[in-house]
């Protein structure tokens, strides 16, 4: 098997390796590579392949992704167990999930150092969602059947309650300290100053020091959530019929209500008047998919209270993230696209003291 190393360290040697891990019989003579994608927390590498011999279904290009290069950014990737948590996903949830995902050729993690490399198929010419431009409407309803995919595959599911490396079972972990909470939130506000609305300091004081309450409104029927599900984690390509989208980027995913991704997917990727305008249709095509996939006990009531909670997710991950992550400009955008997108959403349901 493969060793674990980063994308600068692999050779044509290690590529093999890799494919044979998965039952591709090829031998790597020689290869490109170069970074790809927006990630914040992980680094992509898009290898181009020159074979000396291989089979019919040896892929042209392959995608790896390995910790982040940036310092601030890999610490935040090992803190919050991202990494590890992926590989997992890949290893032991991904058969059954339901939901379009790449096909993984070869994965590990060492979980001491949280070294992890990870190569995937390459889905091109499928496009990167970009969370600044938001997705069409039709993007959105195909998002939504991948969602009802995923939560029904492994609904009510106790199975994941065993696992420490999902979020927020039984036996996870919690890396995250309510001062620690608080104490970003109010350095977000003292480097951004103006830019954070009244609405969003009134949502962030609240939600930033009453971790407790956004947890209640979170209880109820639970599932395998992504908890980032944003199209920046997405691939698109509408002429593909049998995969439009695929989702990727699994470093957050938990168990927890369904309904929250739905709200966190769409408080951030619809601007807010068209989502006023078709919210009722994108949520309803979300309901009807999970009855017909066998989820027929998912009440409207429970759905809507995690769809706001999806939304206050939506706010909590734009400046939490923005806070550990390396600093950028496209990343300092894209975070309050995330929190006024989930300010306008929470608004629009009343939901602005929710938390006291």
């Amino acid at each position: 098997m493969p060793d674990i190393r980063t994308w600068r360290d692999i050779d044509a040697e290690w590529l093999s390796d890799a494919l044979a891990a998965d039952g591709i019989d090829a031998k790597v003579r020689a290869f490109d590579a170069g970074k790809v994608g927006t990630g914040q927390i992980g680094d992509c590498v898009r290898f181009r392949l020159d074979y000396e011999s291989a089979a019919p279904d040896a892929p042209e290009t392959v995608i790896g992704k390995f910790p982040s290069e940036g310092e601030e950014s890999r610490a935040a990737g090992i803190q919050l167990g991202n990494y590890h948590r992926e590989v997992k996903f890949y290893q032991l949830l991904q058969e059954n999930a339901r939901i379009s995902t790449p096909r993984c050729y070869f994965t590990d993690v060492d979980e001491d150092t949280h070294d992890f490399v990870l190569i995937m198929g390459d889905l091109a010419p499928a496009q990167q969602g970009d969370q600044l431009n938001g997705v069409t409407l039709d993007e959105a309803g195909l998002v939504i059947r991948e969602a009802a995919k995923l939560h029904s595959a492994y609904w009510q599911d106790e199975k994941l309650d065993e696992y420490p490396w999902v979020m927020n079972t039984k036996h996870a972990q919690d890396p995250i300290d309510p001062d620690m909470i608080a104490g970003l939130w109010d350095g977000f506000k003292a480097r951004y100053g103006g830019r954070v609305t009244p609405e969003a300091t009134r949502i962030g004081d609240s939600m930033s020091r009453n971790m407790e309450g956004y947890n209640d409104k979170r209880a109820g029927a639970r599932c395998l959530i992504h908890s980032d599900f944003r199209p920046d984690n997405m691939l698109f390509d509408l002429s593909n019929t049998e995969r439009p989208v695929t989702v990727v980027d699994w470093q957050s995913f938990g168990y927890g209500p369904g309904g929250a991704d739905v709200g966190y997917f769409i408080s951030g990727a619809i601007d807010p008047a068209t989502r006023r305008e078709h919210e009722a249709r994108l949520t309803g095509i979300y309901l009807e998919e999970m009855a017909r996939l066998g989820v027929g006990n998912y009440s409207r009531d429970e759905f809507f209270r995690h769809y706001v909670s999806g939304a206050y997710q939506h706010f909590f991950t734009a400046f939490f993230a923005a806070m550990l992550v390396t600093q950028t400009e496209r990343g300092d955008d894209m975070f309050f696209r995330m929190l006024n997108g989930a300010v306008d959403l929470i608004t629009d349901h009343d939901a602005l003291d929710w938390l006291g």
